[in-house]
C-alpha cells in the first residue's frame, strides 16, 4: 500500500477528514514499502474520525510505495476478467444502472464498523445494486479492539450483513486492516487476534450460514496474526494490492486470492470520482457459485 494525493483518492471526503489524514500520511511519505513489506511505524491515532473508515484507510495511513504505481494503476485499470468495486458513503451517490452497464459485475458495500456505526448510504446502495443486477455484499470494517469477534459478527448479520441464495447476494466480509485509529494491531497479541478473527467467522457463520470472506493486506496478515493458517481453508482471500504487478502479494497461509482489489483510484461510469477496483479470480460461473453457496 502506499502514499497518493488523498485528494484523488477521497474525491467526496471532507477537508477536515483530507487534512487530518493528510497529515497522518506525511508521517510516512518518507519510508514507501510494497504490500508484502515490512510495515511502517504507528502514527498518532485518531487520523479519521471513528465510523469514517473504509477499505484499504489503514493500510494508506500506516504503509507507503511509490507515488506514481498507484495512479497508473487506475488509469490503466485492467478490464479483463470478472470486475467489480466496493464503495461506502465516501462515493456519494451511486448509478447502479451505469455502473452495471459499464461491465461491473459484483460489489461489495460497506454496511458497519464495530458495533455503532451503520454506513449512512448502505441501505440505499444495498437495494439498487440489486435492483440494477450488481451481484452485491456487504463489508464489515473490523475494530478488536473495541468488542469481541462474536459480538462485531453478530451486529454486522442484524445490519446488513445477512445472506440469501437469490443470485445476486455476496457472503459478508470481514475488512480486518491497519488499524485506521491508532496502533497497527489495535493492541492485540497474535495469539489474541487468531482468536478475535476466529470468534468473528464462527458467530457469522452460525447467524448466516456462510464462511465470511476475508479483506486483508500480506503486511498486516503476516504481522498481526503471526501468518496465521487457520483461515486459509474456511475463508475465502480478498486481498488489497495497489501494484503495477500482474498478480497480488497474498498472505502467508493462504493458498491463492478469491478477490484482489488492485487499485484505489479506478474509475467506473456511474461513480463521482475515483473507486477502488477489484478482480474475480474465476468465471462468472464460479462468483455465482459464491454467491449462492453452490
Amino acid at each position: 500500500m502506499h502514499v497518493l494525493p488523498l485528494v484523488s483518492r477521497l474525491g467526496r471526503r471532507t477537508a477536515t477528514a483530507l487534512g487530518v489524514l493528510g497529515a497522518a500520511l506525511a508521517l510516512t511519505a518518507t519510508s514507501a514499502a510494497g504490500a508484502g513489506a515490512a510495515p511502517q511505524p504507528d502514527p498518532q491515532p485518531l487520523t479519521i474520525k471513528p465510523g469514517q473508515a473504509y477499505m484499504g484507510v489503514g493500510a494508506r495511513i500506516h504503509e507507503g510505495v511509490p507515488a506514481a504505481e498507484e495512479p497508473s494503476r487506475g488509469l490503466l485499470a485492467p478490464t479483463d476478467g470478472v470486475q467489480g468495486i466496493d464503495v461506502s458513503h465516501w462515493q456519494g451517490s451511486i448509478n447502479w444502472t451505469s455502473v452495471r452497464n459499464a461491465g461491473i459485475q459484483f460489489a461489495w458495500i460497506k454496511a458497519t464498523e464495530g458495533t455503532t456505526y451503520k454506513d449512512d448510504r448502505f441501505n440505499t446502495n444495498y437495494v439498487a445494486a440489486y435492483n440494477a443486477g450488481v451481484i452485491r455484499g456487504a463489508y464489515h470494517f473490523a475494530l478488536p479492539n473495541a468488542s469481541s469477534g462474536a459480538t462485531q459478527a453478530a451486529y454486522f448479520a442484524g445490519n446488513g450483513g445477512a445472506w440469501s441464495r437469490d443470485n445476486l447476494t455476496l457472503p459478508g466480509v470481514l475488512d480486518i486492516e491497519h488499524n485506521p485509529y491508532g496502533a497497527m494491531c489495535y493492541g492485540l497479541s497474535t495469539t489474541q487476534m487468531r482468536t478475535w478473527i476466529n470468534d468473528f467467522y464462527t458467530a457469522y457463520k452460525s447467524r448466516t450460514g456462510r464462511d465470511v470472506v476475508i479483506y486483508t493486506t500480506a503486511s498486516w496478515w503476516n504481522t498481526c496474526t503471526g501468518s496465521w493458517t487457520g483461515m486459509s481453508t474456511k475463508s475465502p482471500l480478498w486481498v488489497a494490492h495497489w501494484t503495477t504487478a500482474s498478480s497480488p502479494t497474498i498472505p502467508a497461509g493462504f493458498p491463492t486470492w478469491t478477490v484482489w482489489q488492485y487499485t484505489s483510484t479506478g474509475s467506473v461510469s456511474g461513480v463521482s470520482g475515483n473507486v477502488d477496483r477489484n478482480k474475480f479470480n474465476g468465471s462468472r460461473d464460479r462468483l455465482l457459485a459464491l454467491a449462492n453457496n453452490t
